[in-house]
């Protein structure tokens, strides 16, 4: 349940801190007073999208922040642990601070979180009721999501969401192999004159480098030629070259080392250079013979590599890109030549896929109808406790097997329809509920989906209803304030109201007023002793002027609750 609420600086309010007991905790005071502003605060907490406009006046942030005391449920301390937290002495200190830029902070037990654990959180810490929800309920996906709700059935729509996701994929893999006859049989030819092309040219990675540069060497022959015959003459072939002259030297030196020792280790560098001048003069030689080998060559190599050039611009810019983009022409061509026989099994596979998302879905169907029957007649017994005795309300379920109605949440189309008055046939909400019965019709579904909610401890889960009970009054008030204090018996809760019928029942009551100070306007909220509730509850009765009758009136309704 949620101990203490703080804010600083958000709307009108400059600073407040505010304790909260279990039971029926009430909130009343003029309207515009800023009532439903610590609810909106609460729904910070809860994960809800910050705006800067909530900054009051030139602060630079505001801070809301909670202190609660949570269950000890599998779903929480499994949400915590995932993000790093854990429980400090059973409690749970969640806190948003939103900048004056429209930035927002998050932070659990002191450390930064993420909104996203906020709202993971916040189905276990409580639940926010307010009017834009009523609207909601009108709305054919917000009572499926009821429906499932109560009918626990979380895990069957996890299976049914995902045997119609592998349906859908493999039915536009389908479409996607047959699809237009005519297109595939022109991309069929293009790919194949692609593949053939590439594969026809006999390219090898890296051939293109290799004929640049027996290009260069062909388009200077004849300097290559000079150069390469002056260094075989000198080292080889003409007189007085350095192989000879080695020889030479060689002989003169041997016979010096029989009287003098130390020229003899020259011996050995000299037969090495020798052996190196030897090589490169045979291979001068062989290389000279090549270079009048094939007086065309040039002109080949120019022409392999202008086809090479070709084939880059169309496929390239590399020699690689041109080889990747042949074996994947190859590859295309293949699977569209075998198109035939692979729509044949993809249309097996989506057959059985199809079958899988039926069973799932049949399953989840007969559960929402045992689901739905339940649900009508629990709202019927809470709406008789609320004034509505005679009230009709159906579950009803339609849409059915064919594909035409298969979504991932299943082929059923759920609305909720009501008959208010007796001899009227239930109808939708939006064509029969008035202002006043969509508020019981709403506490009568938040009621019933309570303990459906999970397994969690009702008892530590805050119920927050914002006005609530706005178009009702009289007995219907009394009934809707009956009806929320039972349910204070097992949960806290937090309750906005304007009927003094409620707030009679309050086992905390708060006040929130709005002051002038200077330029500014700030609204503080004040826990309200038992003659200062006789107060309050005269003026929601009379209005401003407080009268002697309004109060014996205020001090009849609490002895009453």
């Amino acid at each position: 349940m949620l101990v203490e609420l703080e804010i600083e600086n958000y709307a009108v309010v400059e600073k407040l801190r505010v304790g909260f007991g279990t039971g029926l905790n009430l909130l009343t005071g003029e309207t515009g007073s800023g009532k439903s502003i610590v609810v909106d605060a609460l729904a910070l907490l809860f994960g809800a999208r910050a705006s800067a406009d909530s900054v009051r006046g030139k602060a630079k942030q505001a801070r809301v922040a909670g202190r609660f005391e949570p269950a000890r449920t599998k779903t929480l301390l499994s949400a915590l642990a995932d993000a790093g937290f854990e429980l400090e002495e059973g409690e749970l200190l969640v806190e948003r601070q939103i900048l004056a830029s429209g930035k927002s902070r998050a932070y659990v037990n002191g450390r930064a979180a993420t909104a996203a654990l906020l709202k993971t959180l916040a189905a276990e810490l409580g639940d926010i009721h307010g009017q834009h929800e009523q609207q909601n309920l009108f709305a054919a996906r917000t009572q499926m999501e009821m429906l499932d709700e109560f009918a626990k059935t979380e895990k069957i729509v996890a299976e049914t969401a995902a045997a119609y996701g592998t349906w859908r994929a493999l039915g536009k893999k389908l479409a996607e192999l047959r699809g237009d006859e005519q297109e595939r049989l022109r991309r069929l030819d293009l790919l194949r004159f692609q593949a053939q092309e590439i594969e026809g040219a006999g390219l090898s990675e890296g051939e293109d480098d290799e004929l640049d540069a027996q290009r260069t060497r062909l388009r200077n022959t004849e300097a290559l030629r000079d150069s390469a015959a002056a260094a075989y003459e000198a080292l080889y072939e003409g007189a007085g070259a350095a192989s000879a002259q080695l020889k030479k030297a060689l002989r003169a030196l041997e016979e010096l080392g029989r009287y003098e020792t130390r020229f003899a280790d020259f011996v050995k560098s000299l037969e090495e250079s020798r052996a190196v001048v030897d090589d490169a003069g045979l291979e001068l030689g062989s290389y000279l013979e090549g270079l009048d080998a094939d007086p065309g060559k040039l002109d080949q190599v120019e022409d392999r590599l202008a086809e090479i050039e070709k084939l880059k611009r169309k496929y390239g810019p590399t020699l690689g890109d041109v080889i990747a983009h042949g074996a994947e022409a190859r590859r295309q061509t293949e699977e569209l030549e075998s198109a035939d026989q692979s729509a044949a099994a993809v249309e097996a596979e989506l057959e059985k896929a199809g079958a899988a998302y039926l069973e799932a879905a049949k399953k989840l169907s007969k559960k929402r109808a045992a689901a739905a029957k339940k649900l009508g007649g629990a709202v019927e017994k809470e709406l008789a406790s609320l004034a509505m005795e005679k009230a009709q309300f159906v579950v009803e379920l339609g849409g059915g097997e064919p594909q035409e109605h298969w979504t991932g949440s299943g082929f059923d189309r759920i609305e909720f329809l009501c008959s208010a008055n007796p001899g009227l046939p239930p109808r939708g909400l939006a064509q029969t509920a008035s202002g006043g019965e969509l508020s019981r019709i709403t506490l009568a579904l938040k009621t019933c989906l309570a303990p459906a909610a999970s397994k969690r401890s009702a008892s530590a889960r805050t119920l927050v209803f914002d006005e609530i009970d706005t178009g009702v009054g009289g007995r219907v008030a009394e009934a809707i304030g009956r009806r929320l204090k039972r349910l204070a018996g097992g949960a806290q809760v937090l309750c906005v109201t304007h009927l003094p019928q409620i707030a009679a029942l309050a086992d905390q009551h708060f006040r929130v007023e709005k002051e002038a100070r200077g330029a500014s306007t700030r609204a503080t909220l004040e826990e309200l002793d038992e003659a200062a509730r006789v107060e309050e509850l005269a003026r929601m009765l009379s209005g401003e002027h407080v009268t002697e009758a309004a109060l014996e009136n205020a001090r009849g309704l609490m002895a009453a609750s």
